[in-house]
C-alpha cells in the first residue's frame, strides 16, 4: 500500500495533472490518500510526482492516520465503537492490516472519505518543496521515509 501526500498547492496546476490529482483525492495541499501499486496507479504517481510525495506506509503509522485523521462520509470522526457497530471490522488495527494486505481498497470503501486532511509537517519542511526526494528535495518517491513525514502531519 502507498501512501501520498500532496505537497504544493493549485496554482498553475497544468489541467492533466490537475485531474489525476482529483481521480487520487488529492484536491488540496497537505490532503494524504492511501492507493494500491497497481500499474495504473504507479502511471499516475509519475505524473503527479512533482506536486505529491508518496512512498510504502506501514501499520503503525496507518493505524495513527486512521485513528486521528480518518473521516466518516455521514460526519465525524472514524472510532473503534462505529467500526464494531457498523462495519465487519472490531478495530481500527484490524481495518489498518486490512488496507496494508489488499483486501480492501480505502476509495471502494463506501462509509470513509477517501483521503485524509493533515497539518502541515510539524518544525516544517527539512528540505526545498521545489526539488525531488533524491536531488536534495520533498517530492517524489521517498520509500519507508513517508512515514517519518505522516507522523509529524497527523
Amino acid at each position: 500500500m502507498i501512501a501520498i501526500v500532496r505537497i504544493r498547492g493549485r496554482v498553475d496546476v497544468k489541467p492533466e495533472i490537475r485531474r489525476t490529482l482529483e481521480m487520487l483525492h488529492l484536491n488540496r495541499k497537505f490532503w494524504a490518500t492511501l492507493v494500491p501499486l497497481t500499474d495504473s496507479y504507479r502511471g499516475m504517481l509519475h505524473k503527479v510526482k512533482d506536486y505529491s510525495t508518496y512512498g510504502e506506509i506501514d501499520g503503525p503509522t496507518l493505524s495513527a492516520l486512521l485513528r486521528e485523521r480518518g473521516e466518516l462520509k455521514i460526519g465525524g470522526s472514524l472510532s473503534d465503537e462505529w467500526l464494531s457497530s457498523n462495519t465487519d471490522f472490531s478495530s481500527i488495527e484490524e481495518l489498518a492490516e486490512a488496507l496494508l494486505s489488499n483486501r480492501v481498497y480505502l476509495h471502494k470503501l463506501g462509509w470513509i472519505k477517501p483521503y485524509f486532511r493533515l497539518h502541515p509537517p510539524k518544525g516544517g519542511f527539512k528540505r526545498t518543496t521545489k526539488r525531488a526526494w533524491n536531488d536534495g528535495g520533498e517530492l517524489g518517491y521517498r520509500g519507508k521515509e513517508i512515514n517519518t513525514l505522516i507522523r509529524r502531519m497527523i
